[in-house]
């Protein structure tokens, strides 16, 4: 008998490292925020109306979101597969499942398979295929042009830029079954938003990116301002970019003035990141690129 528990505990062990290991390949927290812009891509689309009590559309919602953190998980767990010999030389990533030895490739791939065409599929089949196709489009950029991009040249941070930015409209595009400029609104301001977010990121990351031969700053030395005054730049983008919506008729005042608000705390951040270039104000553009969007996002839905 005690034998027998002794073998269930085991067993049980096993199967939560396994669940864990495939949760480092989704990368659940990164890739739950970007998908949450689908979901108000979708709600923000004229044709859907919003309400606590409709089933369906919360039913949709979920599909949405389901089926996009499939695409996402897919294009991250790729992403893994690829860089695992870079991820053993960073302290952040040696002890993902694959450069701690704990998966094979080969189970990866699957994994990375089933949830990129099942998630594609499910968008395509639920919503509309151009819909499908987007999501599938932004797998294969991100995970096949961006990863690699990464060791060869900075302009990667653009190329990462154009998936990363992909989800509200596709949510757009899953409501309305078309690209448009209103859904071309949504992208970019989730697009201008990702430049601070990764440089930031890259700065404060610099010895391990460049211990893996990773080039994501605009320079090669972490010293130079060259790095923060770009910040400054996409970052101011973002405040008269906040106007667009209202001006398409998208959102109201109050979530205008919310955007253009978060904004300028954008801006501010970068402005002090220029002024003391240092690990402590990279870090607070980083966290202020956390707070930017999902407020914005949320702001310009309720204002609907």
């Amino acid at each position: 008998m005690i034998q027998q528990e002794t073998i269930n505990v085991r067993e049980s062990a096993g199967l939560s490292t396994r669940i864990k290991d495939y949760s480092q390949l989704l990368k659940p927290n990164l890739s739950g925020m970007v998908v949450f812009s689908s979901v108000v891509g979708y709600l923000m689309a004229p044709e859907v109306v919003f309400s606590w009590t409709d089933k369906d559309l919360w039913l949709r919602c979920a599909l949405l979101f389901t089926g996009g953190m499939m695409v996402t998980g897919g294009a991250n767990t790729i992403n893994q597969i690829l860089e695992r010999e870079s991820d053993k030389l960073m302290k952040r990533t040696r002890m993902r499942p694959l450069p701690d030895g704990r998966m094979t490739d080969t189970e990866a791939w699957i994994f990375a398979t089933v949830l990129g065409v099942a998630g594609a599929a499910l968008l395509g089949i639920f919503f509309n295929p151009l819909a499908g196709l987007l999501s599938f489009l932004s797998l294969l950029l991100y995970a096949f042009v961006y990863t690699p991009m990464k060791k060869v040249h900075p302009i990667a941070v653009f190329i990462g830029a154009i998936p990363g930015a992909l989800p509200p409209l596709i949510g757009w595009t899953a409501a309305t079954g078309v690209v448009d400029a209103k859904g071309l609104v949504l992208f970019s301001l989730q697009f201008f938003w990702q430049f601070p977010h990764f440089w930031a990121i890259a700065w404060v990351a610099f010895d391990d990116y460049a211990n893996a031969g990773i080039k994501m700053l605009p320079t090669r030395e972490r010293e130079s301002k060259f790095t923060a005054i770009q910040c400054v730049l996409y970052s101011l983008v973002l405040v008269p970019m906040a106007m667009l919506p209202q001006m398409f008729g998208m959102t109201g005042t109050v979530g205008t003035i919310v955007a253009v608000l978060c904004g300028v705390m954008y801006l501010a951040a970068s402005v002090v990141f220029y002024k003391h270039n240092d690990y402590k104000s990279a870090r607070r553009v980083m966290f202020a690129s956390f707070i930017y969007l999902p407020s914005v996002l949320i702001a310009l839905l309720a204002a609907k």
